[in-house]
């Protein structure tokens, strides 16, 4: 070390040239790393796009980027000029061009990151976001990408990095960065090992410090870090706020045979890899009755209440709304109703897994709906979102988050997030099947106030005591048919041996 200037080393530091070019290193890492972010994310929904034009596109930007060296890339947009010299008065600033060449090479790579974060997002978020009414476009925005960010930061964050080292190439084109101010004093002082030292803390610097502010970033968005109490709005929530709500005695007052026919399903079929799960299925619901459909498992009862809103798709039929049709099907032409998107809140739905937005509160998840449909704002929704979560006992836990809750407390949130759009169907996919024994109650009493209310509901469930309990009528499902559609009182003594050997075990 007997030739080690220190100080020179130390001057250095006051070289105005090397915070200049400091600036431009961030400058050109920021624009290029933003840039890239809503570049990829374009790249990465399009790869993974039903439509093939736009997933061969995507996947040969990727696959040409990523194999074409940035080196090579810059040198070649920096000289494009020679082959259109209208691009002369851009192309001709190294910061331009080096910024172009950046940003098509990086987009590539934080593509595959963005990839990886959409693909890390559970499928059931798509089809809450699906069963609220929520477009395609709008799930993205509030649902979807939101989740897939923070899935992918901390590969993000590490992009950064690589984007800011990665500028010293830059230099090549005379962009007057980090590496080319070092690279012009070592060549007239021949100090190459000192200048080299103060260039890696410069950049060593700049990645400290963008370390520590992705890192607050990283805390920020990361919900399960938030913490919360059991209160209501200023902090003062009534005993009754807490607790699950207790309905009124049963039975309930069954509905008139004269009630309209909400819901009726004519001759559906649906096929996968060419195995029909739905055989033919007919099925009319009175408005106000309660129709739970059991059978064991793989028999199509969950591919049935999916096709309602229109989360699976059919092969044949047709599905009334109303007497009108709502969704149809024929020799392979599926079509929903014109006034679909409009109407498809009158149907709510809640889901086996729950499916609440982890990134958002309970109370913005039930108000999501509200504001996306422009049903209710500001202060409104928030009043009705908490008159849902009363409604359900979960008032108290209006501020948390979904992880913050049980299972029960999440399927009764879920609950409130769809009786909040005052649907006049409510659809359950086995509501309770994902729950601990001892929260199972809590949800089915719920239910079971909804029912007194006159709900018209749909409850595909396991619960035989439950159902038979809860239902005006119970429709028997196996191999994708229907094998009896009948009161409670006649299922439950039906002398059909399959029927009477699966309900056995329950009446035991």
């Amino acid at each position: 070390m007997t030739n080690f200037d220190w100080q020179y080393v130390v001057g250095l530091f006051a070289d105005t040239d090397f915070w200049k070019a400091s600036v431009t290193v961030v400058i050109l890492s920021v624009l290029t790393w933003v840039s890239g972010l809503f570049i990829g994310l374009g790249i990465a929904l399009c790869k993974e796009s039903r439509k093939g034009y736009l997933r061969t596109a995507a996947s040969g930007y990727i696959w040409f980027f990523r194999s074409l060296p940035l080196l090579v890339l810059l040198i070649f947009v920096y000289n494009l000029p020679q082959l259109f010299p209208s691009t002369t008065v851009f192309l001709s600033n190294p910061f331009i061009a080096g910024l172009i060449a950046l940003i098509a090479s990086e987009s590539a790579y934080i593509a595959e990151i963005h990839r990886g974060g959409l693909l890390g997002v559970p499928r059931g978020q798509h089809e809450a976001g699906k069963a609220l009414g929520i477009s395609y476009w709008g799930r993205l925005r509030l649902i979807i990408v939101p989740q897939a960010f923070r899935i992918a930061l901390p590969s993000l964050s590490n992009e950064f990095i690589t984007i800011v080292k990665l500028t010293s190439l830059v230099s090549v084109i005379s962009l007057n960065e980090i590496l080319l101010v070092g690279q012009r004093l070592y060549t007239q002082n021949f100090k190459v090992i000192d200048t080299l030292v103060v260039v890696a803390v410069f950049y060593v610097l700049i990645v400290s410090v963008f370390n520590f502010l992705i890192h607050h970033l990283e805390r920020w968005l990361d919900v399960t870090k938030v913490r919360t109490v059991d209160n209501g709005q200023n902090g003062q929530v009534s005993v009754s706020a807490c607790e699950p709500v207790v309905p009124l005695s049963f039975p309930r007052t069954p509905p008139s045979t004269r009630n309209p026919v909400v819901i009726s399903i004519e001759h559906i079929v649906k096929s996968f890899s060419g195995r029909e799960v739905l055989k033919d299925v007919n099925i009319r619901i009175r408005q106000g009755e309660v129709l739970s459909v059991i059978g064991p498992s793989g028999s199509g009862k969950t591919t049935l209440i999916r096709t309602i809103n229109a989360l699976q798709d059919i092969d044949e039929g047709v599905i009334l709304f109303d007497n009108r049709e709502w969704i149809g099907a024929h020799q392979n032409t599926y079509r929903l109703a014109v006034d679909f998107e409009k109407r498809i809140t009158d149907i709510g739905m809640v889901f086996q897994s729950f499916n609440l937005f982890p990134h958002m509160t309970v109370l913005k998840n039930v108000t999501l709906a509200l504001h996306y449909h422009h049903k209710a704002h500001g202060k409104n929704a928030e009043d009705r979102a908490r008159q849902a979560l009363q409604k359900v006992g979960m008032l108290a836990h209006a501020q948390k988050y979904p992880h913050q809750l049980s299972g029960g407390q999440q399927q009764r949130v879920a609950i409130a997030r769809a009786v909040v759009m005052e649907p006049r169907v409510m659809l359950f996919d086995e509501p309770t099947s994902a729950l601990d024994p001892e929260m199972v109650n809590e949800v089915l009493r719920v239910i079971e106030d909804l029912a007194r209310e006159g709900m018209t509901m749909i409850i595909v469930t396991h619960e035989m005591r439950f159902a038979r309990r809860i239902s005006d009528r119970i429709i028997f499902m196996e191999n994708g048919g229907i094998v009896a559609d009948d009161s409670p009182e006649h299922l439950f003594t039906s002398q059909n041996p399959r029927i009477a050997g699966f309900l056995q075990p329950s009446s035991e």
